[in-house]
């Protein structure tokens, strides 16, 4: 139910799908993590109590991106830093994508709906690097 992309020992992904169920709390990001990510299943009634956030100063080095597939189906392509080519998982309707680190693309199989989330403010043509997408008859499928 979670899916770890990795390449070496640095994680590019994270897949959280959506049948994932328990009880809790729980953060699948370390905390050095410029975007966090984390599941919460709490019983009727359950309170979180009010709260503001402090302001904290931080320094983002890389944008990260959390998508929500609302409907459809995606393949997404996972490049290591170096625009490599590694392999392609498929996303569903509910499952959650954390995109760390290395490259990644996107082809939708049906139509899809996908809500991101990232780190702001944009930076326009400085906030990334295009580079050819791999070709469909070496895309790696891996289940």
């Amino acid at each position: 139910m979670i899916e770890r992309i990795t390449n070496g020992d640095r994680e590019l992904a994270l897949i959280l799908r959506s049948a994932y169920r328990k009880d809790g709390i729980e953060f699948f990001t370390p905390d050095t993590y410029s975007q966090q990510i984390g599941y919460m299943n709490r019983p009727q009634d359950y309170v979180i109590p009010p709260h503001v956030h402090n302001p904290v100063v931080r320094e983002v080095h890389f944008t990260k991106e959390v998508l929500f597939i609302k409907s459809g189906k995606v393949r997404v392509d996972f490049y290591d830093d170096d625009q490599n080519y590694l392999e392609s998982h498929i996303l569903y309707q509910g499952d959650v994508v954390l995109l760390a680190y290395g490259g990644h693309g996107f082809e939708m199989l049906e139509a899809s709906e996908i809500i991101e989330v990232k780190q702001g403010p944009y930076a326009g043509d400085m906030d990334k690097t295009r580079f050819s997408p791999v070709s469909s008859d070496k895309i790696r499928l891996k289940e």
